[in-house]
């Protein structure tokens, strides 16, 4: 149990058993690992209100709850992000049927996380609607079953976790699937919403890190995906939700591609002071507290203080969806925006004022973030723990 073993996506019934019995040996002997699973995989160890965040209790106090067999079996299936152990089980029973329709999907998955073009190219001709297929696991996500597609794979987002990533050919197994007819944006189940490729795409670190972002966006856009809002709920308009997630590369090759900068937020995300003054008079009370919330964490200084001028308080949380559980000044140092940070500082940001997740000042953001100079900053200016 030195590392965490995914199982191959065929795998049978007894190999995951045999992955319970690991992990209940494990936890017997303290693992390290054992440990980290049931802390972040069973839900009565999770928050009420943030189901992902592991509730802050002791190891030792961990360590003493009593653990049956249905626990372990409950956190190996949390683990490749089912809802529970039965629904694990019935998935088994699909994808183990030779030519099912799931074992067939779930092949195809491996073939585009893992980049095995030659593998992708074979099943789409032995089943050229495959490319049309939707996912059918009963995850513990909102909803149960997101229904991704094949394509929507390649955004590294909002599907299991541990296919969310993004292989150095990621380009060309994108073309693959829009060449054999994936529809660009067609909409998936994902985070309480409906969503596209394009949205879950500039919104995750994998493709961003794997230097293929902007690419991916363009051979999307290529083949007609749209830049302005699709589906519903959060994350609808690419360029906004780019820019709340700090891809700014992203952001800008949406606008390169047409998307419009007609709200004060989208100006302010991308630095664009001119055409911020033009909007700011017009704009909306949610529109200007967002504008600081983006702008701060991007660290547009010269727009925050159009803002700040304004009469935007640097002291409000940010709101809804965009990073809501923290101040401008917690981003702008999380993003080691120095100027921007001094700015805030020096117009009154409060500096003891403590996110609702995890609880700390702007300094220990700066402390955790590894911000040295930032770190040195705030505690000049008397900055609290």
């Amino acid at each position: 149990m030195s590392e965490h073993v995914y199982l191959p996506f065929n795998a049978s019934l007894p190999e995951y058993q045999a992955q319970v019995e690991q992990l209940r040996d494990a936890w017997a002997g303290g693992h390290p690992m054992a440990v980290h699973l049931i802390r972040h995989c069973l839900p009565r160890f999770l928050d009420e209100r943030i189901p992902w965040l592991p509730k802050n209790i002791p190891e030792a106090e961990l360590r003493a709850t009593p653990l049956h067999l249905a626990d372990f079996q409950l956190a190996v299936a949390r683990g490749y992000d089912f809802l529970d152990w039965p629904s694990l089980t019935r998935f088994v029973e699909a994808v183990t049927q030779p030519g099912s329709p799931v074992q067939r999907f779930e092949a195809a998955v491996e073939a585009v996380v893992n980049g095995d073009a030659e593998a992708l190219r074979a099943l789409l001709r032995q089943g050229p609607d495959l490319v049309h297929a939707r996912s059918s696991r009963i995850t513990h996500f909102d909803p149960n079953i997101h229904a991704g597609t094949l394509l929507h794979y390649i955004g590294a987002n909002g599907v299991e976790n541990y296919r969310q990533k993004t292989p150095p050919n990621a380009v060309e197994i994108t073309r693959i699937l829009l060449e054999s007819g994936a529809e660009p944006d067609s909409l998936a189940d994902l985070y309480g919403g409906k969503c596209t490729t394009m949205s879950m795409l500039v919104s995750s670190d994998h493709p961003a890190e794997a230097g293929l972002q902007v690419a991916l966006v363009d051979l999307l856009v290529d083949f007609g995906a749209s830049v302005e809002a699709q589906g519903e709920g959060t994350g609808t308009s690419p360029v906004t939700t780019a820019i709340t997630f700090g891809f700014i590369d992203a952001a800008e090759a949406l606008v390169r591609r047409g998307a419009r900068i007609d709200t004060l937020p989208v100006a302010a995300g991308l630095g664009r002071l001119a055409e911020a003054t033009q909007l700011l008079p017009a704009a909306s009370p949610e529109d200007r507290h967002q504008a600081l919330a983006h702008s701060a964490q991007m660290g547009h200084t010269e727009v925050v203080q159009l803002l700040l001028d304004a009469g935007e308080d640097p002291n409000r949380f940010n709101p809804k969806d965009t990073h809501a559980h923290t101040t401008p000044l917690h981003q702008a140092i999380s993003s080691g925006r120095d100027a921007t940070v001094r700015l805030l500082v020096e117009r009154g940001a409060r500096l003891d004022i403590r996110d609702t997740i995890y609880h700390s000042t702007p300094l220990g953001w700066a402390e955790h973030g590894g911000r040295t100079e930032l770190a040195e900053y705030l505690r000049s200016v008397g900055a609290p723990s």
